[in-house]
């Protein structure tokens, strides 16, 4: 799949796919800036979500990278960054 965005929406259904959701988060909520562990997402459940990202949108995490990122607001950012480079790493217009 060749997707120019990732969105909040995306970032949801894959975590709910993925590794569900704990009963207590509202995900449908205002959640951007709230950290993943505050959400219920340990970081093998982040690494699970990193490697269904990258199989739907043909890209590569990092898992150093996954490892230290704390909300959804900067995964979404990280993701689009990485859809916006061209594949010897030059941003794309």
């Amino acid at each position: 799949m060749t997707a120019t965005e990732f969105t909040l929406t995306d970032l949801k259904r894959i975590l709910r796919e993925g590794a569900g959701a704990d009963e207590s988060v509202d995900l449908d909520g205002d959640i951007d800036d709230i950290s993943f562990e505050n959400l219920g997402y340990e970081s093998l459940a982040l690494l699970e979500t990193g490697t269904r990202i990258e199989r739907e949108y043909g890209i590569t995490l990092q898992d150093s990278d996954l490892a230290v990122t704390r909300t959804p607001r900067a995964l979404i950012g990280d993701v689009n960054a990485l859809l916006h480079r061209d594949p010897q790493g030059a941003l794309r217009d």
